[in-house]
């Protein structure tokens, strides 16, 4: 496996756009404060509006208490600051087993497991990757990937280009899930790799 004495940065290269963004500057400082950091907001039209704030701890795991915790903190600065038209829902979860790439030290931290990779711009004609990641060097994410008639080779992408990342569902991803559930002290994916979104989704939401 690749390796390097480069500490990669923990600050996000993927970022929102429009009211995601808004919501995300705001609400970043919050997640902050309280010992968390943000992975993704999204707003989509499910359930009506929702908005969907997924969030982990620096160790990457984050509990049921944690987004009830992340709730109660949020949800009255979203009415105050009342940046949200129309009625939504507001759900806080955690990243999931086959969660978003979003940081440098994603790729350091996961780095052995398989991940899916979009491009906002073709290399070589080709947008879409799919391989085994080798950690993070020099600006670039680095991945093992078939390239047909050369085999495998690992490659690098720089962050500039990556639109989306996330990890691939597999047997070996889920039983390293677990182990670092327990590691971390808990006996369940639920307690922090993955818990249930119907258990994490709090109550509707009013906007104005």
């Amino acid at each position: 496996m690749h390796s390097s004495n480069e500490v990669a940065s923990s600050d996000r290269f993927i970022q929102e756009t429009g009211l995601a963004s808004d919501l995300a500057a705001l609400v970043e400082p919050v997640l902050v404060s309280l010992g968390f950091r943000l992975v993704r907001i999204e707003v989509s039209g499910r359930d009506g509006k929702t908005v969907q704030i997924m969030a982990e701890r620096p160790d990457g795991s984050i509990t049921i208490d944690d987004c009830e915790a992340i709730s109660r903190a949020v949800s009255p600065l979203l009415d105050v600051q009342d940046i949200v038209s129309d009625a939504y829902r507001l759900e806080i979860s955690s990243p999931g087993i086959d969660r978003p790439l979003v940081r440098p030290s994603d790729f350091v931290d996961w780095a052995g497991s398989e991940a899916k990779i979009e491009l906002n711009a073709p290399i070589d004609g080709r947008k879409r990757f799919r391989g085994r990641i080798e950690g993070f060097e020099n600006g670039e994410a680095l991945i093992e990937v078939d390239l047909g008639e050369e085999g495998l080779k690992v490659i690098g992408l720089t962050v500039e280009l990556i639109a989306s990342a996330r990890l691939v569902l597999t047997d070996e991803l889920i039983r390293e899930a677990l182990s670092r559930a327990k590691a971390q002290g808990k006996g369940q994916l639920g307690d922090g790799a993955e818990a249930d979104p119907d258990d994490l989704k709090t109550d509707d939401v009013e906007g104005l």
